[in-house]
């Protein structure tokens, strides 16, 4: 009690000095810093419309992008010659070599593999380009050629941008699986495709050989090798030839490309891309050459703030078309790109030796990219690691990130907390990280002002899809506000249409709210073999191509977004409620106990449960509390009274957060499965997979709802 008291005084003195420094330091601060230039520039309109007096009328962006190298290319191989005429001998592109790997076996049986890599190595541009060359030779002697469809399945590597750029210079169409996808994704990917060529991994190829009994169409297999020697390879029948990366590489050095052979054009299917399958069957959509590039170029929008001195971190599937179009875009600004993984990132990463650095402390990044899960990760694992050093680091690190949110909102810096503070908590991610563009699902308020303040950087949301190749809307650097996701892109147009099912208008006051509809040259072609649902989700109008997302938004006076809904999250309880399950889940996800979250709701009921996959540290310090030291993981999340205990900790959050009573998960079942892309319960981009969770507990959730009921949501 009296240690409280003590840390509570030592606290409230900090406050008055900190107080008492900020009045004699503010005009300073005030003429130095000019926060009213932030404050206009923040409040600046990004956007009009077209046409005022039209409601319904479509939004743009008030300035387009500089001038770059994108502009008036026809296909993504003009684009890479002309960096590498510009650009040709800076480094490019990196890799670290592995050079040790073992199997790390848990108490609970699970094995993990850890890595042990060593420092980067670069290619330059000129490097590149020359092995892209041989690459394409060696696919042309393997028997791909101009026009054919070429699945990519991999995990993000330097083979994996190579063999895309040697495709594209062929011809062929790169179509893309996630390397995380179970036996029926890739069995449905590589049969709709009708491939006959597939570059993978040394690790996949037992998945290969799984599924080559329903795959009868493959007949060739190239491989990217691994650290350790394989038999898999000898295992497959005879008329499937399975061939190692750099054995086709090394044949195409002795057969120079053809300096005549036919090149793309704009309107040529340069990817076919399958979504992450988040709500249903992964769809292949066709996105062209124009496409792709269109969306490198709107992302030039921030081109002002980089240059060829930055270096980004690559570690996001290129499975996604944001990870692809953003590494395009950061060629042609002649930056260096690392590759890296999400289990190899830092030095406390799951993938990484004990001992070893992570890929952010060897390639001190300047940029990068994230979810908004992996950002709710780091926030609570840095508030974890604060809290373990007792209460007064707790009010004090709570202090000092509310100061530092609080002077930032009014447009200005803090130098001394960045230097006390913020760069030391910086060193996790390097210590040159000053960028970080966050998409995929909205980002929680809380989280984006959290880790703006702790890492001192600029976190700049965004929004698209993979049907739009990914170039919907992103914030401007100047912009103060949380919660949305800038503007529009240049060259996209943006308008909100009526969704009256879910009581959203246009009209409504004092913001039009509606679902987004999306046009412009990156706007796609449509879906691969499906042309019911492209005419249901895709249309013409005026020369521009439109489509409808089903994400609901809310747009500011100013031209900013934000997404407050989406269609297939909207479930209608028993007395006719409407709830966004995304929306609640967006907000419990931030909670102490939880690590990742499904809420489901129906209509046979009149409230939500969740299914909650608990963090294993708060878990295990819950558990201790309540005397119950030694209990596995497991086991704890069996525990009626452990649940019992989060339970009331999620309602009493959710009240906190201002959740109504209908939002409010009554029951709750705590998950101690992986939620992990392999599994299926979840996207490479970390999104849930409703339907597949739904499925998979289905016996959970009927027993949360009551032993007879049947219930239907997903």
């Amino acid at each position: 009690m009296g240690s409280n008291i003590a840390v509570s005084i030592l606290i409230f003195i900090i406050k008055v000095v900190v107080t008492l420094y900020d009045i004699l330091t503010i005009p300073v601060y005030y003429y130095v810093q000019k926060p009213w230039k932030r404050q206009a520039a923040a409040q600046s309109a990004r956007a009009k419309q077209l046409e005022p007096s039209n409601v319904y009328g479509a939004w743009m962006r008030t300035t387009q992008p500089p001038k770059s190298l994108i502009d008036g290319c026809e296909n993504v191989n003009q684009l890479f010659d002309r960096v590498v005429a510009k650009y040709g001998n800076k480094q490019a592109f990196g890799y670290r070599p592995v050079l040790g790997e073992s199997n790390d076996v848990q108490s609970n049986g699970r094995v993990f593999k850890k890595y042990i890599l060593g420092d980067y190595v670069w290619n330059t541009y000129n490097e590149m380009q020359e092995r892209v060359n041989n690459l394409s030779s060696g696919f042309l002697q393997q028997g791909i050629k101009h026009g054919d469809i070429v699945m990519i399945m991999a995990d993000t590597c330097l083979q994996w941008m190579m063999s895309a750029l040697a495709l594209m210079k062929i011809g062929a169409t790169v179509s893309t699986l996630y390397a995380t996808l179970g036996e029926d994704g890739i069995v449905h990917g590589i049969n709709e495709t009708e491939v006959t060529h597939i570059i993978t991994t040394q690790d996949l190829l037992g998945k290969m050989l799984a599924v080559l009994s329903k795959t009868p169409l493959i007949r060739h297999i190239i491989y990217i090798e691994g650290f350790s020697k394989t038999d898999k390879a000898q295992q497959f029948p005879t008329e499937v030839k399975v061939v190692p990366f750099s054995k086709v590489e090394e044949q195409g050095k002795s057969v120079p490309f053809p300096s005549m052979y036919p090149k793309s054009k704009p309107s040529d299917t340069a990817i076919l891309m399958y979504t992450s399958g988040s709500t249903g069957v992964p769809k292949g959509v066709m996105l062209s050459h124009q496409n792709v590039l269109s969306s490198a170029a709107a992302y030039s929008i921030i081109s002002h703030a980089l240059s060829e001195k930055d270096s980004y971190l690559a570690y996001l599937p290129l499975a996604h078309v944001l990870e692809m179009a953003s590494e395009f875009f950061f060629m042609s600004l002649g930056m260096s790109i690392g590759y890296g993984s999400p289990l190899t990132m830092t030095d406390k990463s799951t993938g990484i030796k004990k001992g070893c650095p992570g890929d952010f402390s060897v390639l001190k990044p300047s940029i990068a990219t994230g979810v908004p899960l992996v950002l709710d990760r780091i926030r609570k694992g840095i508030t974890e690691e604060i809290d373990s050093k007792g209460a007064f680091a707790k009010q004090l690190f709570e202090f000092v990130i509310s100061y530092k949110r609080h002077w930032t909102k009014q447009g200005y810096r803090t130098p001394i907390v960045n230097f006390l503070v913020c760069n030391k908590i910086k060193q996790i991610l390097g210590g040159r990280l000053r960028l970080m563009a966050v998409g995929g699902a909205p980002l929680g308020p809380e989280t984006h002002e959290f880790i703006d303040a702790c890492l001192d950087i600029e976190i700049l949301q965004g929004y698209g899809l993979t049907e739009v190749a990914a170039a919907g809307t992103l914030m401007d650097l100047t912009e103060l506000s949380s919660g949305r996701v800038g503007a529009p892109l240049g060259g996209v147009r943006l308008k909100l249409v009526d969704w009256l099912e879910g009581n959203y208008r246009v009209t409504d006051k004092p913001y039009p709210r509606g679902e987004i509809v999306l046009g412009g040259p990156n706007v796609s072609k449509g879906y691969y073999k499906n042309d019911q649902l492209t005419k249901e989700s895709y249309f013409d109008e005026d020369g521009t191509r439109w489509f409808y997302t089903g994400d609901i938004a809310e747009i500011y006076p100013n031209g900013t977004v934000k997404i407050v809904d989406r269609r297939k999250d909207l479930v209608k309880l028993q007395f006719g409620e409407y709830i966004s399950l995304g929306k609640v889940e967006a907000e419990l996800k931030c909670s102490t106990y939880v690590d990742n979250i499904c809420v489901i709701g129906d209509s046979f009921h009149d409230h939500l449960i969740a299914l909650i996959v608990p963090n294993p540290k708060a878990i295990s310090q819950l558990a201790a509390k309540l005397g119950k030291e030694g209990m596995s993981y497991e086991e704890m999340c069996r525990d009626a009274e452990i649940t019992k205990v989060i339970t009331k900790d999620i309602i009493d959050y959710s009240l906190k957060q201002r959740l109504n009573k209908m939002e409010i998960p009554t029951k709750i079942k705590l998950c101690s499965d992986d939620w992990l892309p392999q599994s299926g319960l979840v996207t490479a981009a970390l999104k849930i997979r409703r339907k597949n969770i739904h499925d998979f507990y289905k016996t959970e959730i009927r027993s949360l709802y009551g032993i007879n009921s049947v219930s239907k949501s997903t």
